[in-house]
């Protein structure tokens, strides 16, 4: 399996979703939205709003006291944590963002971080998201403050530290597609032909 976490207009999902299209892989995004929401009998509308977000004891506290379907972050970290595992231990998976290279074991997977320089993620927004220029800076900014925090809360980890992962890479100047080559180069250098389908001949 795959693990890929981006930054904001780096191009990130995208790419997951190529290296997915290119491998024949299952792209894992919203399933873990709909799966969480369906372990915990919530709408779905409801998980979406605490999806890659760290909250407080106290703001846990006062949403459950006032909002009958609020989900603890307890509880919403243990389902996360579930579902990504089992999708992993399936195999044949890219999954997106939340966290995913920190539930997953190192040795069975191939962890990823897309990144590009910050003005650059702030045209793409402009460009393909429809933004004017305040917009893309005040979106870019809060998404990745939401992320850099869901990961310092709940992992313990400093998301943009380059250790946690097998291969960063910036796509600053390079097409997706060329991206998405790289990734899957870089997946089939960690694991050996011998290595990814062994279990199939079952040695």
């Amino acid at each position: 399996f795959i693990t890929v976490c981006r930054e904001p207009g780096s191009g990130g999902a995208l790419v997951a979703q190529k290296v997915a299209k290119k491998l024949g892989f299952e792209y894992v995004d919203q399933q873990i939205i709909d799966e969480i929401a369906e372990s915990t009998k919530k709408r779905k509308a409801i998980i979406k709003t605490i999806d890659e977000k760290a909250r407080t004891s106290i703001q846990d506290l006062v949403h459950a006291s006032f909002n009958k379907e609020y989900v603890s972050d307890y509880k919403y970290i243990s389902e996360l944590s579930k579902i990504i595992l089992a999708y992993a231990y399936k195999g044949k998976v890219v999954i997106l963002g939340r966290g995913g290279n920190f539930i997953t074991p190192d040795s069975k997977g191939f962890h990823v971080r897309i990144t590009a320089p910050l003005p650059i993620r702030r045209i793409r927004a402009v460009k393909y998201e429809n933004l004017n220029a305040q917009e893309a800076k005040e979106t870019i900014a809060k998404i990745e403050q939401d992320r850099i925090d869901f990961v310092k809360k709940y992992f313990k980890k400093d998301i943009k530290r380059a250790s946690y992962y097998d291969m960063v890479l910036s796509t600053a100047y390079m097409d997706l597609d060329s991206a998405a080559d790289l990734v899957i180069e870089g997946f089939y250098k960690k694991f050996s032909w011998a290595d990814r389908y062994k279990g199939i001949f079952g040695r």
